[in-house]
């Protein structure tokens, strides 16, 4: 990692995707990466991630699937900008667009029933439960503003074709209330926990579902992410250095 500034420089997937990140800022960890690893996207196929960041997990999502068509959107223009630069450091430029926008008012480019798949990692708590990080970059990224988890779920439907996909990272504390805004809206709800190590809670969720679908919710077995000390387990170690898929 060599610093430019206030930006780095960070390898993910073993060198497959660069990605320039703000030095005091939200720094993308291996939730968007499990994340672009859960999405079962296909050569041709289009995809939006709602709330892009600096574009950790559409770059790895695009770099592990050729021929798919990417597109972001993100409401602070300094992260929208530096994926838009690690799209084009990373050889991906060609299949990733990243747009300016806020999703409680999206673009009138980004046209209905459009995408095959729409993820994201979206901002975890709802003001007033959570101190908000002095960071701009970080409070936003982490705390529900103007758009919301309903708001979120609402783009969503609206982007998505139907039988298209959503696919999620959330905390598993919050699940209830995911599963609150998608049921009657999609269905095939499956749910993957990450547990830090075995035999301890899960913290975030994988969760994916398919619009106008039906189909009872299924809890899968979930992926340990520690072994032994600080080491990743084989499957996630497989999933970060070489772009395995983590099949939901």
């Amino acid at each position: 990692m060599t610093g430019c500034g206030d930006i780095d420089r960070t390898a993910l997937l073993g060198g497959r995707v660069t990605l320039f990140q703000p030095i005091g800022g939200y720094r993308a960890a291996i939730d968007p990466v499990l994340l672009a690893a859960a999405v079962p996207a296909r050569v041709g196929e289009a995809v939006l991630e709602l709330g892009c960041g600096t574009g950790a997990a559409l770059l790895c999502l695009a770099a592990r699937v050729p021929g798919l068509s990417v597109t972001g959107v993100e409401i602070q223009a300094m992260a929208a900008a530096l994926a838009r630069r690690s799209a084009a450091e990373s050889g991906l430029g060609d299949r990733v667009s990243v747009l300016d926008g806020d999703i409680a008012a999206l673009s009138p480019d980004l046209r209905p029933n459009s995408f095959d798949q729409v993820i994201s990692n979206p901002p975890f708590w709802p003001a007033g439960r959570h101190t908000p990080s002095p960071s701009t970059h970080k409070a936003v990224s982490h705390g529900e503003g103007s758009g919301d988890l309903a708001m979120f779920v609402q783009a969503a439907l609206r982007l998505l074709k139907s039988r298209g996909r959503l696919t999620l990272i959330y905390p598993a504390e919050r699940l209830d209330h995911l599963l609150s805004l998608l049921t009657g809206r999609f269905g095939d709800i499956r749910i993957l926990p990450l547990w830090p190590r075995a035999g301890q809670p899960a913290r975030r969720v994988i969760v994916t579902a398919l619009r106008d679908a039906r189909g009872a919710l299924s809890l899968l077995p979930g992926l340990v992410l520690h072994g032994p000390e600080q080491a990743y387990t084989p499957q996630v170690d497989a999933i970060l250095r070489d772009a395995a898929a983590l099949p939901v």
